[in-house]
């Protein structure tokens, strides 16, 4: 589980507060949805939970664990982070992968290294495209590598900042797919920020929106309402039920 508790943050004395006392919590194996406008503090959180920022206050805990005074090779071992602009270098798909288990090895990979990577490369389904580089990959290809990369690790929580961002409507798709996978399958906990409302409701199983450097509303899919994206993102919306799933239309400012 992922425990965020009171967490403040400023970039400096003399800057504005922009985590203001974050409080979230999620489940392992769940995907969690922040959502917010510009501004509202989205990745500096992501920051936090990452260690590239330390907290002025409070604490980030996995299974009751904190993090926040963890070296950034321990931390690697617990928290994953995929990009929204993913670059691999000159190295292959396997090698690219094995950055994954940095972490545990200083110079040279072992055994169980080998073990993990090739265990990724079959969640993902990339054993054909293990000698390509990775950087000649379709976008579809490179998401899948990303995340391969990811789980080597065996992380408790991997972390998407805009995953949907730059992707064609397919590999939207694609990714929507496989985020899913991680937790339902996997049982891997997934924090994602994401900017479309509906590809929300679909990956998500707990929604989190920010504002002004707090979590002011969180809760399950009925904590959608047309009063609260109002709130939040400024734009009136309406909030249709089709086929028993709900659908976000509109998006004017008020």
């Amino acid at each position: 589980m992922l425990e965020i508790k009171d967490v403040r943050f400023s970039y400096d004395k003399k800057s504005p507060i922009v985590l203001n006392g974050i409080n979230m919590s999620l489940e392992k194996g769940k995907v969690g949805v922040i959502l917010g406008g510009n501004g509202a503090g989205k990745t500096t959180l992501f920051k936090t939970i990452l260690g590239i920022e330390k907290p002025s206050s409070g604490d980030i805990c996995i299974n009751s664990f904190s993090i926040l005074d963890l070296s950034r090779k321990e931390r690697a071992k617990i928290v994953s982070y995929v990009p929204q602009n993913i670059s691999f270098g000159d190295l292959t798909v396997y090698e690219t992968i094995m950055t994954g288990r940095i972490a545990y090895f200083d110079f040279n990979e072992g055994q169980e290294d080998r073990i993990e990577v090739e265990r990724a490369i079959k969640e993902m389904g990339l054993e054909s495209l293990v000698d390509r580089l990775s950087e000649q990959l379709s976008g579809g290809e490179k998401q899948k590598v990303a995340i391969a990369r990811a789980i080597a690790g065996k992380p408790k929580l991997i972390v998407f900042d805009e995953p949907t961002g730059n992707l064609d409507l397919a590999n939207e798709r694609l990714l929507i797919e496989l985020i899913k996978r991680l937790s339902k399958e996997l049982n891997i906990t997934v924090l994602c920020s994401l900017h479309n409302l509906n590809e929300a409701l679909e990956i998500g199983d707990n929604f989190f929106f920010m504002k002004d450097g707090i979590i002011k509303y969180t809760g399950e899919k009925d904590v959608f309402s047309e009063e609260i994206i109002e709130d939040i993102f400024g734009v009136k919306v309406k909030i249709l039920k089709i086929d028993n799933q709900l659908m976000i239309a509109g998006g004017e400012r008020k």
